[in-house]
Formats: structure tokens, sequence, C-alpha cells
């Protein structure tokens, strides 16, 4: 499965590098574009969850790297408790080897 990365910046500043399994994580985000933290969230789930499923339809397992990938986000949101209408801006989506899409 052609795996991707997709660097974030929370509304404190702070970089995540964040782990896909699969490149629909396309479909959902944008490079440069913000989006509301309940908004990310969301988002993040449902690209991931597909992103798990896609693994599973191939490989008969569902992909953990996306589930964890998914709980290290929800983490990163609940531990710094960002204040409503705060955002999360999509710095890069990237190829496996690191290289921009």
């Amino acid at each position: 499965m052609p795996e991707m990365y997709f660097d974030v910046r929370w509304p404190d500043g702070g970089i995540q590098r964040c782990y896909s399994p699969s490149t629909v994580i396309e479909d959902y985000f944008t490079v440069g574009a913000e989006y509301e933290v309940a908004d990310f969230l969301e988002r993040s789930r449902t690209a991931l969850g597909i992103a798990g499923e896609r693994v599973r339809e191939k490989f008969g397992f569902y992909c953990t790297g996306a589930s964890g990938q998914l709980e290290r986000i929800e983490e990163t949101a609940r531990v710094r408790a960002f204040p409503a209408g705060a955002k999360v801006t999509v710095e890069a989506l990237l190829d496996a080897d690191g290289s921009a899409r």
C-alpha cells in the first residue's frame, strides 16, 4: 500500500508528523489549509479509519499503525486542551520517502 505522512501544526505551534498507510489522507486534508481542532479530529478519524480498512481488505488485518496514529492525534488534542475555534494547519503531505506530494 502507498503509505504517506502528513505534517500538522497545532494551535500552540507544535509540529506533529503523522502516518497513514494509505493516500486516502489526500481526500481529507489540503496542504496549507486550516481546520478547527474538532473538524481536524473528525477528518482524522474518518481518513485513518478508511486507511486501516484498506489494509484489512488487502492483507486481512486492520492496520495498527493507523489506529495508533489516531490515538496520538487525539491524545495531543486532549492533553493540550485547545480553546474552541483553535485551528490546526496541514503543513505538508509527504510520500513515504519524505518527498512532498
